[in-house]
């Protein structure tokens, strides 16, 4: 995979394109996204972001790297001891990686922590957020936080759409400056596999207001052969129709842009699924009455919290047989049991798809603890880190994150750089397939089962001394 091209064009260094020299014994600025969510007893009640990160630590320790891990979490004003980094220091100890804690990260301290530093060790800075500047994106901040590193890696994709002090100001001060592995994945499937789709292409997009998702809508309706609405949004459209909805949530001000969206759909020839009939409920309560009624009886007072049976059999109709599935925001109140059915069928309904061979994207936000929620999770092709990150990507926006990484020039693309890629998203089967195509006859192994994991990175790493051990 390499270099990652970017819709404005250009493309960008990875973590997997440094030689070893460029990382060996050098101390590395590692931003990623650690804002995990917190029980009430500081523990963390998901680590996924947690766990995406583990791989590009890895290959920076494997490659004797001093690792500066950098990361917010939550929005504290000023210091919170609540919002320490220590209990995520403690799911990464769980998941093998061996951490220190620092007690801030800039100050005299933390210089002498970094200066103690050995190769293939890790430090995890404090919560970058305690200082107002962070969010600022103040010079001097960035300076501070850069000034005992070599180069910056980014891999914290969920905050790529911010210009922040750790996540863009640092890279006026280091070079080189690479997106991490997981940066780079999330950049494939959201932007090159949704740009290069193979169809038919369908979108399923939810959520509450219209409003929220005005550029992905009118950006996917040149991409899409298909479109499916879904939640709160669905009533802003139907009441544009002149449909009656009760208390259902409508955005009065949007009732014009539902309708001109419908007629650039129908325009441009994407099939637009809105659904005939929904679940209501008599409040916004889980214990709630709720009816399932077609999307013209909707009675005054009661209001739309899911979608019903015949919708969700549409919306599954409508998804047989894709190729390409991307999902952004679920299709009611699905928080609220009752009201969670048309979600969790749609989710189900998706990753079906995946094993017949349709790229199916869950592209962050709400829709990413629906599928949690359902147990789906190692069913979908991708599930995007970034809430906001994946939808202004999505938008075709530039992400300030991802731009402030240097350029990368097409011969710095070696084969066995995209080889050792391969080794971490797909089967051996296939990495011996690849690696068939682009080695040398001499330097093949001779069959499959010759590529066991270890032998998989002995392949890579005694078959070119510039190669990135993986």
């Amino acid at each position: 995979m390499g270099p990652h091209k970017l819709h404005q064009g250009i493309y960008k260094r990875s973590v997997q394109d440094l030689a070893p020299r460029e990382v060996r014994n050098k101390t590395v600025f590692l931003r990623c996204d650690l804002n995990v969510p917190l029980t009430d007893d500081l523990g963390v009640s998901d680590d996924t972001r947690i766990r995406e990160a583990v791989p590009t630590i890895k290959i920076l320790l494997a490659n004797r790297a001093k690792v500066l891990l950098a990361s917010h979490l939550g929005r504290p004003k000023g210091v919170d001891q609540k919002l320490r980094l220590s209990p995520v220091a403690d799911r990464l100890r769980q998941l093998g990686i061996e951490v220190e804690v620092a007690e801030d990260c800039i100050g005299d301290k933390v210089v002498t922590q970094i200066q103690q530093l050995k190769p293939g060790q890790v430090l995890l800075l404090e919560n970058t957020r305690f200082h107002k500047e962070e969010e600022k994106n103040d010079a001097l901040f960035a300076k501070q936080l850069a000034a005992c590193a070599d180069l910056y890696v980014n891999d914290a994709f969920g905050c790529a759409h911010r210009a922040h002090a750790s996540t863009e100001g640092v890279s006026h001060h280091l070079s080189p400056c690479v997106a991490g592995l997981l940066m780079q994945k999330e950049l494939n499937y959201l932007e090159s596999k949704v740009r290069d789709a193979q169809p038919p292409f369908c979108a399923i997009v939810g959520g509450s207001k219209v409003s929220s998702k005005i550029d992905v809508l009118r950006a996917l309706l040149d991409q899409v052969d298909r479109l499916i609405i879904g939640g709160g949004m669905v009533f802003t459209f139907l009441k544009a129709r002149g449909i009656s909805v009760g208390s259902s949530l409508v955005e009065e001000d949007k009732l014009g842009l539902a309708l001109d969206l419908e007629q650039q759909a129908e325009i441009k020839g994407v099939q637009l699924l809105l659904p005939t009939d929904v679940v209501i409920a008599d409040r916004f309560a889980a214990d709630a009455e709720a009816r399932v009624v077609s999307v013209n009886a909707i009675p005054d007072g009661w209001m739309g919290l899911d979608i019903g049976p015949d919708s969700t059999k549409a919306f599954k109709a409508a998804l047989k047989g894709c190729k390409t599935v991307l999902w952004n925001g679920p299709m009611g109140v699905f928080e609220f049991d009752k009201f969670a059915a048309g979600t969790f069928a749609i989710a189900e309904t998706v990753a079906e798809l995946t094993p017949q061979g349709c790229t199916t994207i869950i592209g962050g936000g709400d829709s990413v603890a629906a599928v949690g929620k359902a147990g789906l999770q190692d069913k979908m092709s991708h599930i995007s880190t970034g809430g906001g990150a994946a939808l202004e990507l999505l938008e075709g926006k530039i992400l300030p994150g991802v731009a402030c990484l240097d350029d990368a020039t097409h011969h710095q693309l070696q084969p066995l750089t995209a080889i050792g890629h391969l080794a971490y998203y797909y089967t051996l089967a296939q990495v011996y397939k690849v690696a068939s195509l682009l080695l040398p006859m001499g330097a093949r192994a001779h069959s499959p089962h010759a590529l066991g994991s270890g032998a998989v990175r002995k392949f890579i790493r005694t078959s070119s001394s510039e190669c990135v051990q993986v």
